[in-house]
């Protein structure tokens, strides 16, 4: 047993690292995480095709304009004519509006591409999250996640709908202009050069800090966005004792420590700016002062010095643009690496390659064979040891004991939350890391000890046990469960949203709709852990009447603190330390000295315990 833990806790181990470790600094210089994005992108030939071929066309365009200035100068305004420099300025006129035409359908497309990618990454990301198991979000921040969802994908929007397309048109409006040079004035392709490499290298050093320090700001804003979520969520408490100022200044030290890392950033990407502006700028400055003694000198007439003014500024521009897309897309590269960290991450439950079939029988027996367990985040403090279990079809048994003991963990096994480390759970007779898990779960119907209720409504909410169910189905559920009357005093009755986790019902009304969900979904098997915990005695007797019906020829597993709730139990298992120390049923294990002898001594009354014995 020893050796299966730790192989087990190895396993969960390596999830939880591949999804909080670090890339190395090597990764980081690289922007082979933007690959992701570009196989997204390749699925939509159509728009892709279609913004690229309007760049071309508007950065084609562009360089006609740019080229056409020495023809309007020294052609047009020579002339003594003014009708003859209509034709120069009408062409222009049908260029700019070709170019506003293509550059409409470029912003169209190229936009549309861009939101269409992040949407297809969040559902990937989303979806991939969904099938990981419980372990995972144990190790793992919730709320950080949902930053990875959102801000990170929203990078990765701008990279695609803004920052790559820049990049293209400006690369191909550079080699454009180079090319026009090489034609014009081949001497000057020299100097336009040496500015290119003079902008590049700065943009390679700064940019490595830059994609690295965008990285380590990405997970402090994540952090900020953690904090305030715990905050907000748990708001009650938090007044309750006072705590305001202790977590003011907690959130202002992670803050301060999100905007220490921004500031690192943004002064490497000033000074990116810096020498990108000094460069581009000098060089037209110096291009201008040469050109101007040749004018003086009759080498270059005052149009081609236009041209080549314009073509200079033209390549340098595109060099410094695309130098400020380098930096986005190194941001980009640290988003996109986060993002795929997370696709990358494996569950650590293993899919049965050909699952076997249950049968459409309702009377399917439970058994747990020498199962121990341990917690992924808790390696070697066993919750189970050596637990064995048959449940026979149409069988309630419930399970009690103290805090820790193991009672819930029976529960999420069964659920396949987790896989036990030694010993096998059966269902009907088979292995269940054989079935399908997701027709495992289809056959239990599950009410958790803390109620999960979604930001939506009553209806909504119940039919998440049954998505297919018609109203009237719904309608019943929520009369089994004793919430048909305050549903109705509502204002919207079913139709009334509830808000975040149900922040707008009482703990015992959260704790109804779940059962509600529970009946509404008719599965053969019930779990049921402390499913009436939050009642007050009479909603408890309502609802502990509409369970006897419910569990009236299903198999059903109980977790229970309050001994009243599982005293026609067909059997009772009393744990201590995840392992059985009695089973029975109440009046025999009552009439022991032993663990439920003594829970029972303290919850019920001197009269009701007297008369159990």
């Amino acid at each position: 047993m020893e050796s299966n833990n730790k192989i087990s806790s190895k396993n969960n181990n390596v999830s939880v690292k591949a999804a909080n470790k670090k890339p190395p600094l090597a990764a980081i210089k690289r922007l082979s995480s933007l690959r992701m994005v570009f196989g997204y992108m390749w699925s939509y030939k159509g728009l892709l095709t279609g913004g690229l071929l309007a760049m071309l066309i508007s950065a084609g365009f562009t360089l006609a304009i740019f080229r056409s200035l020495e023809w309007l100068i020294d052609g047009g305004f020579s002339a003594s004519d003014p009708a003859a420099i209509r034709p120069y300025f009408i062409a222009v006129f049908v260029a700019i509006a070709i170019l506003a035409v293509a550059t409409f359908f470029r912003v169209l497309l190229i936009t549309l591409l861009g939101e269409r990618v992040v949407a297809d990454i969040r559902k990937a990301v989303h979806e991939h999250l969904l099938g990981l198991s419980p372990a995972f979000f144990e190790s793992n921040r919730p709320s950080e996640i949902a930053s990875r969802l959102t801000a990170d994908t929203t990078l990765i929007q701008t990279v695609v709908s803004a920052a790559i397309p820049i990049a293209l048109r400006s690369s191909i409006q550079a080699l454009g202009a180079l090319v026009l040079v090489i034609l014009f004035k081949p001497l000057l392709v020299g100097g336009i050069l040496a500015v290119a490499v003079l902008i590049m290298l700065p943009v390679f050093y700064f940019g490595r800090k830059v994609r690295r320090l965008s990285r380590f700001s990405q997970d402090r804003v994540a952090d900020v966005g953690t904090m305030a979520n715990e905050a907000y969520g748990g708001i009650q408490v938090l007044q309750a004792f006072t705590r305001e100022p202790e977590e003011i200044s907690r959130f202002e030290r992670c803050v301060e420590s999100a905007y220490e890392v921004a500031k690192k950033r943004i002064l490497a990407r000033s000074w990116l700016v810096l020498i990108i502006v000094a460069l581009v700028y000098g060089f037209l400055n110096y291009s201008l002062w040469l050109g101007a003694i040749a004018v003086m000198l009759g080498n270059l007439t005052g149009g081609q010095l236009a041209t080549m003014l314009a073509l200079g500024l033209l390549v340098a521009s595109s060099m410094a643009n695309i130098s400020e897309v380098l930096t986005i897309l190194q941001r980009a590269a640290g988003a996109a690496g986060r993002l795929s960290e997370l696709l990358a991450i494996q569950s650590d439950l293993p899919v049965a390659q050909d699952p076997v079939r249950l049968s459409a029988s309702r009377k399917q027996p439970v058994q747990f064979d020498n199962v121990s367990f341990a917690y992924p985040t808790k390696p070697g403090i066993w919750a189970l040891q050596n637990f064995s279990l048959d449940i026979a079809p149409g069988e309630t048994v419930a399970v009690v004991g103290p805090s820790g003991a193991g009672k819930s963990t029976i529960l999420q096994l069964l659920l396949r939350f987790f896989d036990p480390q030694q010993g096998v759970i059966r269902l009907d007779g088979h292995d269940i890391r054989t079935l399908d898990t997701t027709e495992l779960r289809g056959r239990l119907g599950f009410v958790p000890q803390d109620t999960i209720i979604f930001a939506e409504t009553i209806e909504a909410n119940v039919r998440f046990g049954r998505p297919e169910a018609s109203p009237e189905d719904v309608r019943a559920a929520l009369q089994a469960a004793s919430c048909a009357e305050f549903v109705d005093a509502l204002p919207d009755g079913m139709n009334t949203y509830l808000g975040e986790r149900g922040v707008r019902l009482s703990g015992g009304q959260r704790q109804r709709l779940a059962i509600a969900r529970a009946i509404l979904r008719d599965a053969p098997i019930l779990l049921l852990d402390e499913a009436t915990s939050s009642l007050d005695s009479e909603a408890e007797n309502d609802v502990q009447q509409a369970l006897d019906r419910l569990m009236k020829d299903r198999t059903t597993l109980v977790i229970a603190h309050r001994l009243a709730t599982v005293r026609k139990a067909d059997k009772i298992i009393v744990m201590e330390d995840g392992a059985i120390v009695a089973s029975g049923t109440h009046a025999e294990l009552i009439s022991h000295a032993g663990l439920y002898a003594r829970l029972a001594k303290l919850q019920f009354t001197d009269t009701e315990y007297k008369q159990a014995v």
